[in-house]
């Protein structure tokens, strides 16, 4: 197989912290032909001066404008005859690069490799990250193999299909990732492979975790309400059990009341649903218990229960407004159009 010019790109904003960990991990990638550039998104933190630190081209948005034009940019700017995109607050395995370009030369089909992540954080900083790290990397597991969305914190693609597809959308600040993966999956395989792997900077307190998966949800609804005017919806093969596990954990927590009206033995009502709750992912539970052992099962359930209530707000709020809103249902049917 040949050996073509791979850029990789990373976008980042006020990452600092974790962007030497990332950069060095790039550089010291066993692929031999590799373009290095960062664009950076107007940080007001140290992020420049640690990549320029380590003598990485900068290359910067002139205002912050999101992600996905920080991603555009720096696509417009590379040489590369494959890009591939990682996070700012991601460190890739020595091997990420090569194994990606070896996937995309195996199959002309596939236009997209989406890595995973390793179940521990890049930058241990407490259990609410710890939680974290394991929930994402396991569902990236669960739905290893060929996908219909995009995971865009390890992404690598052909340039002449991030041609043929289009950049990513600048107007979506939040969802670019669902919309892109819409666009690529309608035209070629995509990816999900254990073979490119990296260590993410998790998010470490609820208050990060809770606004973000909120405000996902509710951003994510617009893709569900447009399959019904025929667009395609990405998804993960996961998808079911994890939205039953939504439902049953609302539930749980909704009939906590129903004891005190009508008696103590309807308890049982609330802890069997909570039970179904737990038993809709037991391979989730089992992951957990491999990885960081039984006594941290009590805690990673209790913030995965806080974070299916949430789930279930975000999906709440979103049909709310898509349905109430005509200026939210316009915006989205304009720029995934």
């Amino acid at each position: 197989m040949t050996t073509p010019l791979v850029t990789v790109i990373v976008p980042n904003y006020n990452y600092g912290s974790a962007l030497g960990h990332c950069l060095t991990s790039i550089q010291a990638q066993t692929y031999p032909a590799l373009e290095l550039l960062m664009v950076d998104d107007c940080s007001t933190d140290n992020s420049v001066a640690v990549a320029q630190a380590l003598g990485v081209r900068v290359i910067s948005t002139g205002t912050n404008s999101g992600v996905a034009t920080t991603r555009n940019l720096g696509a417009q700017h590379a040489a590369g005859e494959i890009l591939v995109f990682v996070d700012s607050d991601v460190e890739i395995r020595p091997d990420a690069v090569a194994n990606a370009v070896a996937a995309l030369q195996q199959d002309p089909g596939v236009g997209a490799v989406c890595g995973n992540y390793d179940p521990e954080p890049l930058i241990r900083r407490g259990p609410v990250q710890e939680y974290r790290s394991l929930q994402q990397t396991y569902w990236l597991v669960a739905d290893e193999g060929e996908i219909s969305t995009l995971y865009t914190a390890i992404l690598a693609i052909p340039r002449h299909v991030f041609t043929e597809i289009g950049p990513f959308n600048p107007r979506l600040r939040q969802t670019e990732d669902s919309d892109y993966g819409r666009r690529l999956s309608s035209r070629y395989r995509v990816l999900l492979t254990p073979k490119v792997r990296g260590r993410h900077d998790h998010d470490a307190t609820v208050g990060v975790i809770v606004r973000k998966v909120f405000h996902r949800t509710r951003l994510h609804v617009p893709y569900v309400a447009m399959r019904e005017d025929g667009s395609r919806q990405p998804r993960g093969k996961a998808g079911s059990a994890r939205l039953a596990g939504t439902v049953l954990a609302t539930l749980a927590v909704l009939t906590l009341v129903v004891p005190f009206v009508l008696g103590a033995v309807w308890w049982a009502l609330p802890a069997v649903l909570l039970a179904a709750f737990i038993a809709s992912e037991p391979g989730m539970y089992r992951y957990v218990a491999r990885h960081r052992g039984v006594l941290f099962l009590p805690f990673f359930t209790l913030m995965y229960l806080l974070v299916n209530l949430v789930i279930m707000a975000g999906l709440v709020s979103g049909v709310l407004q898509w349905l109430m809103s005509a200026r939210f249902r316009s915006t989205y049917r304009e720029a995934v159009a």
